[in-house]
């Protein structure tokens, strides 16, 4: 099966350490992890290890929809490299790259076939720009 597989990029300006902490902890994702201000993630728990599962809980402010985004680790290396199966099988693979104390951050994950792919990258990176916002805006 040949899957499409996006990529992203950011750059935050914080160290690797701080952008990882950010990423990785639940009292941060609950704050960043939304693609528009319409949505909200209610709740977040992360088992950050190999194996290690977590899950995102993301609705509509509103009330209108709501799913759980979960997966399980594959690899993970502190402050620099993520990798985990989501829920539906689908690979994701996140970089923390820091230089000069500014890190990129460069997310792939495979497409999903509902949503095209335009869509779907646009989301992906709304919900990466917002963490950027998020953790530049917020000191430690």
């Amino acid at each position: 099966m040949d899957t499409n597989k996006i990529t992203i990029t950011t750059v935050v300006h914080a160290t690797a350490t701080k952008a990882w902490d950010y990423w990785t902890s639940p009292t941060h994702i609950v704050k960043w992890n939304n693609a528009s201000e319409d949505w909200h993630t209610t709740r977040a728990e992360n088992d950050l290890q190999v194996g290690g599962k977590f899950l995102s809980r993301m609705e509509a402010k509103d009330g209108s929809f709501g799913f759980d985004f979960d997966g399980i680790y594959d690899e993970v290396v502190l402050n620099k490299h993520i990798a985990y199966t989501i829920g539906d099988g689908r690979k994701v693979i996140i970089d923390f790259e820091e230089t000069d104390g500014q890190t990129k951050i460069t997310e792939t994950f495979e497409a999903e076939n509902i949503n095209s792919i335009e869509q779907q990258k646009v989301g992906w990176q709304s919900i990466l720009d917002n963490f950027k916002k998020y953790t530049e805006d917020n000191e430690k």
